[in-house]
């Protein structure tokens, strides 16, 4: 698996990109989430590839995009984690968790936490980010869908 940034090269796999109504009731379309990475350059869509096919999507967010979540300023956020359901259940998810570290090292200088904000009732996820490192401190939001838990990961 190798992570890549979005370019209009992978339009078509993004438009192909599906996700159950069980998966929007947490995440949104990645369509969705290229177009707002388009418009805002603190906004990173990022694609898991596994032999030429989109398997996993997600958008890493700096600056203005954590402040909700965290007050640490050398923090990223990562949102709209999502696989395709063609893909599930095949470990993608946690692979393209685990290649996250070192990719947010080598293309984001100074950052020092991955920070999320997963919906409480969305255990698989819950379940997911704790194997992979993620940390629940504690802190709670409201969000658009319901609670958030935040979760972080030190680099």
């Amino acid at each position: 698996m190798q992570l890549y940034f979005y370019n209009d090269g992978f339009r078509n796999a993004i438009e192909q990109y599906t996700l159950t109504a069980e998966q929007l009731r947490f995440t949104g379309p990645p369509v969705n989430s290229v177009k707002l990475s388009n418009e805002d350059s603190n906004r990173d869509s990022i694609l898991a590839i596994e032999e030429d096919e989109l398997v996993t999507f997600f958008v890493l967010h700096r600056n203005e995009g954590v402040k909700p979540y965290s007050n640490n300023y050398s923090a990223i956020l990562l949102r709209a984690f999502s696989t395709d359901f063609r893909h599930q259940g095949k470990g993608f998810a946690h692979q393209a968790l685990m290649l996250l570290p070192d990719f947010v090292k080598e293309h984001y200088r100074g950052i020092n936490e991955i920070v999320l904000a997963v919906n409480l009732q969305n255990d698989a996820a819950q379940s997911l980010y704790q194997k992979c490192g993620y940390v629940d401190e504690g802190e709670r939001r409201m969000g658009e869908k319901g609670e958030l838990i935040i979760m972080s990961y030190y680099l």
